[in-house]
């Protein structure tokens, strides 16, 4: 059994049944005895303080799942993700599942997923200027009329060569199913401990997305003479503007997101649902 005293509804307000759905949550936790705090997401919502939350509920899709992973990463606080549409690759719990879900979450029935989550930081000139974590992928990617970037690539020390490219991905196994996934990297089991490191249409097909350890430090310079502004993007919700000779590390987090998993489904049923993965001949 697990003992919940309090817990933290993160809703996305943009969902059209998100506030009824959390008025029914609310109702039916205090019934039960249980303080709730109360987060309601529009955009550039601050992130509120949480201390004493036994367990988060995420009411919206994957993206809501990620805000909570970045702003829970240091409070070991597992998130009960609930999907308000289609099932996401990250929320795997249905409208009509979150009852049943919480229910067995307490009773101790429910696996916690401990995914990788990493942490990234740019150096400019020797000072580290920003530093976050994510769930998902860190992108470095151009945004201006001209594309096509130079990059260097280090996995630790090694340099594994200079990338003319949109930009590079650097994404966890949860990620992989995100931004990678759409720009041919490789699906990689949620619970894996790597990094998928994906270039974003390379100018030479010699450029492959690659797999590595979740140990290993990744590392980007930004070269000189670009054409285009550039940006890094931290689980497509966090930006920071790149300019030329900053440098950009990526690596394993020691914190986890803990997901609690639903009885219903697994993530590769979730995987071949989404995808139409049907192994007929005309799949």
């Amino acid at each position: 059994m697990r003992l919940i005293k309090k817990v933290l509804l993160v809703v996305n307000l943009h969902k059209p049944d998100a506030k009824p759905l959390s008025k029914e949550i609310i109702d039916y936790l205090e019934e039960k005895g249980i303080a709730v705090q109360y987060l309601g997401l529009k955009d550039q919502s601050p992130k509120p303080e949480v201390e004493d939350v036994d367990l988060a509920i995420s009411l919206g899709g994957d993206g809501t799942v990620l805000y909570c992973a970045r702003m829970l990463q240091d409070k070991g606080i597992p998130i009960l993700a609930v999907n308000l549409g289609t099932f996401g690759f990250i929320t795997e719990v249905s409208v009509n599942e979150w009852k049943e879900a919480f229910e067995n979450f307490c009773c101790g029935e429910t696996v916690l997923s401990k995914r990788l989550m990493y942490r990234v930081k740019v150096i400019r000139e020797g000072k580290t200027l920003f530093r976050s974590h994510g769930l998902n992928d860190a992108v470095v990617t151009a945004t201006g009329i001209s594309k096509v970037v130079n990059l260097k690539l280090f996995l630790n020390d090694t340099l594994l060569g200079t990338f003319r490219a949109d930009g590079i991905i650097c994404a966890t196994p949860t990620g992989s199913t995100a931004y990678s996934m759409a720009a041919g990297g490789p699906i990689v089991d949620s619970d894996m401990e790597a990094m998928i490191v994906t270039p974003i249409s390379p100018f030479t097909l010699s450029n492959r997305p690659i797999v590595v350890s979740g140990d290993d430090v990744i590392r980007i310079q930004i070269l000189a003479h670009q054409r285009t502004r550039m940006n890094l993007t931290v689980d497509g919700q966090e930006m920071f503007h790149l300019i030329e000779n900053d440098e950009v590390i990526i690596e394993k987090s020691r914190s986890r997101a803990l997901l609690a998993l639903s009885n219903k489904r697994n993530f590769y049923e979730v995987v071949r649902s989404k995808l139409n993965w049907s192994g007929e001949a005309n799949a």
